[in-house]
C-alpha cells in the first residue's frame, strides 16, 4: 500500500510528531505553571550551569577545573564539554534578544525538552522494526509516559543523564535491525563512542552492546560482516575523535575511571580495531573459527584493560574516604544498592526494579519458546546489563526501565491482538490490561507505596510535589537565591557550607566553596566535615589551612545535624547551642534564609 494511502497512525513521521507534541506539552503543562526556578532541582543541574557560565566567560575548552570548588587548587570535574557546548550555544543564541537570566532560562527550557524528540524517534523506530506499526504506537505511548513521569527531561534538567537516555535508546534501536543494514550499526557505534565520552555510568551497557555485535558476527559470518565492520569503524573512529577533542594533551597519559581517558580510549579502540579486522579477514571462515577468533580478541581486550586501567575494573568510588562514605555517599539515593533501597524505601522499590525484571522474564520465556530468539536474546542482554547496574546503584534502573519498553511493547501488542480476536474471552482481556499496567514503572511505584504506606502514603506523595517549596521555606531554606542573597554582601572568600548548598552558592555568588557533592572533591568535602566535627579550638587549624573566610551554618541541613550528633563537642554542635567562639563574628540573618553566617576572624599566628 502506498504510504499516502496508509492510515495516519501507521506512519512513523506523523506518529513521531504527534507524540512529541503531546509529550512536550504535557511536561510543560505539569511543570511550568508552578515553577520556582528555571534550573533543575538536582545539584548536578546547578553545577552544570556554573560550568557552562565559566565556559562562556572564557574558561578554556580543555580546562575542566572548577576553580571555585574545593581546596585552593580547585577541583577537576569529570564532566564532558560535549554537554556544555550545546547548552552554551543555546544561551548565546537567546542572548541576542533576551536579557542574561532570561536567555539562560530559555536555553534550560529548550535543551531537555528538545531531547524528548530523538528519544521518541529511536524507541518508535525500534518498535516499528520489531513489530510493525502497532508495536511502534505502543512504544511511542510507553516512552511518552516514561518521560512525563520521570525527572530526566523536566525544564532545567541539564545534566548528562537525558543525553545518555537518548544514546542508549539509539543503540537499542539500531541493534534490532533484522536486515543488518550497515548504516544502522554505524549509528550504534557512533552512539556507543559518544556515550563513553559523556559519562562512565553507561559503560557496562556499551560493553554489552559491543559484545552483542561481536557475537552476531561470529554467529552469522558474512551475512553480518558489513554491519560488524560499520559498527567497529564507527566506535573506533568516534572514540578517537572524542578523546583528542576533549582530553587535553597534558593528560593523554592519565587514566581516570569516571571519564574518557587513555584507559577507556585504548580499550575501546583496541576492541573496535580487532572486530573490524576479524570481520574483514574471517567472514568466510567456519563458525567455530569465528568464535575462537572472537575469544582471542576478548583476551587481548581484557589484557589491554589490565595494562592500561586495572583500577577501572572495580567501583570508581571504592577509594572514597570512609568518612565521606558514612556521611555523604551512604545518603545519596541514586548511589544506593538494591538492598539499601529495599530497606529505606520499600514502597518505591517496585518502580525501580519490577519493570526490568518483568522484561527479563518475558525475554527468557520467548527464548525458551523459540520465539524470535535472536531479537529477544539481544533485548535480554541489554536489559540485563542495565538491571545489573541497578542492583549495585539504583541509578541504573532508569536505563533498565527504558530498555524494557521494547520487549514489553511487543508483548502488549500481541496480547491486544488476541483480546480483539476473542473479545468474549475475559482472561485474555485481563492479561492484556495487566501486561500494559505492569510495563509502567509509575504503576509499580503507586502499588508499592499503597501496599507499604496505605492511602495516606499515596496522598502524601501526591501532595509532596505541590508543597515542596512551602516545606522548604518552613524548614529553613539553605539553597535558594533568597537564602544565599546575604552572602553577596560579603567580599568574595572561601565559604564552609553543607555540600548540598555548595553548587547553589557557586551559582548565586562570586565566592568559592569548600564542599559540593562530587567525589573528586574529597579534600574540600573532608575539610568541611572536619571543621564541623572539630572542637572550636581545633577547628581553627582547618579554617586557617583552607583560608575559610565565611561559615554558612545551616542548622536544618541533614548532614549538619549528623555532624552535630556525632560530635556534641564539635563546632557545629556548639553553633547549634548558640555557643559562638570568639574568632567567629555573627552577621545579620535574613528572615527568608536558613543560614546563620559567621565571618571568620582568626588571630594572627
Amino acid at each position: 500500500m502506498n504510504d499516502e494511502r496508509r492510515p495516519l497512525w501507521t506512519r512513523y513521521g506523523f506518529s513521531l510528531l504527534f507524540y512529541a507534541v503531546v509529550t512536550v506539552s504535557a511536561i510543560a503543562f505539569l511543570n511550568l505553571p508552578g515553577a520556582q526556578d528555571y534550573v533543575g532541582t538536582d545539584n548536578d543541574d546547578v553545577m552544570r550551569l556554573v560550568v557552562v557560565r565559566d565556559f562562556l566567560a572564557g574558561q578554556g575548552w580543555f580546562d575542566n577545573m572548577q576553580h571555585r570548588l574545593g581546596l585552593e587548587a580547585g577541583t577537576s570535574m569529570h564532566w564532558s564539554r560535549l554537554i556544555d557546548l550545546p547548552i552554551a550555544v543555546l544561551i548565546t543564541f537567546f542572548r541576542q534578544f533576551l536579557p542574561e537570566t532570561a536567555a539562560e532560562a530559555a536555553a534550560l527550557l529548550v535543551w531537555p525538552l528538545s531531547l524528548t524528540v530523538p528519544l521518541l524517534a529511536t524507541i518508535g523506530l525500534a518498535g516499528r522494526r520489531i513489530g510493525g506499526p502497532q508495536v511502534m504506537q505502543i512504544a511511542f505511548a510507553m516512552t511518552a509516559i516514561l518521560v512525563v513521569t520521570s525527572n530526566r527531561f523536566l525544564p532545567g534538567a541539564i545534566d548528562h543523564h537525558n543525553v545518555q537516555f537518548v544514546l542508549i535508546a539509539t543503540m537499542a534501536a539500531m541493534l534490532v535491525d533484522a536486515d543488518y543494514k550497515p548504516w544502522s550499526f554505524a549509528v550504534a557505534g557512533a552512539a556507543a563512542a559518544l556515550a563513553i565520552a559523556i559519562g562512565a555510568e553507561t559503560t557496562p551497557i556499551v560493553a554489552v552492546v559491543c559484545l552483542v555485535v561481536a557475537v552476531l558476527w561470529a554467529w552469522h559470518g558474512s551475512d553480518f560482516g558489513a554491519a560488524a565492520r560499520a559498527f567497529a569503524l564507527a566506535i573506533a573512529i568516534g572514540v578517537t575523535i572524542f578523546f583528542f577533542t576533549t582530553v587535553p594533551p597534558s593528560r593523554y597519559g592519565e587514566v581516570t575511571c569516571d571519564s574518557l581517558s587513555v584507559g577507556y580510549y585504548g580499550i575501546t579502540a583496541a576492541g573496535g580495531a580487532l572486530l573490524f579486522l576479524s570481520a574483514l579477514l574471517a567472514n568466510g571462515a567456519r563458525r567455530e573459527f569465528r568464535f575462537a577468533l572472537l575469544a582471542g580478541s576478548g583476551v587481548i581486550v581484557a589484557a589491554t584493560a589490565l595494562v592500561l586501567a586495572p583500577q577501572c575494573l572495580r567501583n570508581p568510588l571504592a577509594d572514597l574516604d570512609p568518612l565521606l562514605v558514612k556521611l555523604w555517599l551512604s545518603n545519596v539515593i541514586e548511589a544506593q544498592s538494591v538492598l539499601s533501597e529495599l530497606r529505606s524505601e520499600p514502597g518505591t522499590f517496585g518502580g525501580f526494579y519490577a519493570v526490568g525484571f518483568f522484561a527479563l522474564i518475558v525475554c527468557l520465556s520467548r527464548i525458551v519458546m523459540r520465539d524470535r530468539v535472536e531479537l529477544h536474546a539481544i533485548l535480554f542482554a541489554l536489559v540485563a546489563a542495565a538491571w545489573g547496574i541497578a542492583l549495585i546503584q539504583v541509578r541504573g534502573a532508569v536505563f533498565a526501565n527504558l530498555l524494557a519498553l521494547l520487549p514489553l511493547a511487543l508483548l502488549i501488542s500481541e496480547l491486544r491482538r488476541q483480546a480483539h480476536a476473542d473479545p468474549e474471552n475475559m482472561s485474555i482481556g485481563f492479561f492484556f490490561l495487566g501486561g500494559a499496567l505492569m510495563a509502567v514503572p509509575s504503576v509499580w511505584a503507586f502499588l508499592g507505596v499503597l501496599s507499604a504506606e496505605g492511602t495516606d502514603g499515596v496522598a502524601n506523595r501526591l501532595r509532596s510535589g505541590e508543597s515542596k517549596q512551602t516545606e522548604m521555606a518552613a524548614s529553613a531554606d539553605c539553597e535558594s537565591r533568597a537564602a544565599i542573597a546575604p552572602m553577596t554582601e560579603v567580599p568574595p572568600t572561601t565559604v564552609a557550607a553543607p555540600s548540598d548548598s555548595g553548587s547553589d552558592i557557586l551559582r548565586f555568588t562570586a565566592h568559592r566553596v569548600l564542599s559540593a557533592p562530587y567525589h573528586r572533591n574529597q579534600g574540600g568535602m573532608l575539610t568541611e566535615l572536619h571543621i564541623g566535627l572539630a572542637t572550636p579550638a581545633e577547628a581553627v587549624a582547618f579554617l586557617r589551612g583552607a583560608k575559610v573566610g565565611l561559615i554558612a551554618y545551616c542548622p536544618e541541613n541533614a548532614q549538619t545535624k549528623r555532624l552535630a550528633a556525632m560530635k556534641p563537642d564539635g563546632l557545629y554542635a556548639a553553633l547549634g547551642r548558640g555557643e559562638i567562639p570568639p574568632y567567629l563574628i555573627a552577621l545579620p540573618q535574613a528572615e527568608d534564609s536558613g543560614f546563620h553566617l559567621y565571618r571568620v576572624d582568626l588571630p594572627a599566628e
